[in-house]
């Protein structure tokens, strides 16, 4: 009683699609190369990256013992000039 009546809506006729053949070709990638001869530049870069971290960190903690050791040894020579 409390349903719309909804129109009845007609089928349409089954229409053929005419079939179409293509053929795929893969798309050129950086102009017709590949990228693979640029795989031994990259991981070039990458590991001198990694090895230069690796040395800007040891540096760093080196200055800092260095800088600490310094503190340790001047307060000691300066308690040591005072008495």
């Amino acid at each position: 009683m409390f349903r719309p009546k909804l129109p009845d809506v007609p089928t349409p006729p089954p229409t053929l699609i005419p079939q179409q053949h293509h053929q795929h070709t893969p798309a050129p990638t950086a102009a017709g190369r590949s990228l693979s001869p640029y795989a031994g530049p990259v991981a070039a870069v990458l590991v001198g990256g990694v090895v230069l971290t690796a040395l800007l960190a040891a540096v760093a903690i080196t200055a800092i013992s260095v800088a600490i050791a310094a503190v340790v040894l001047r307060s000691l020579l300066n308690n040591a000039n005072r008495r």
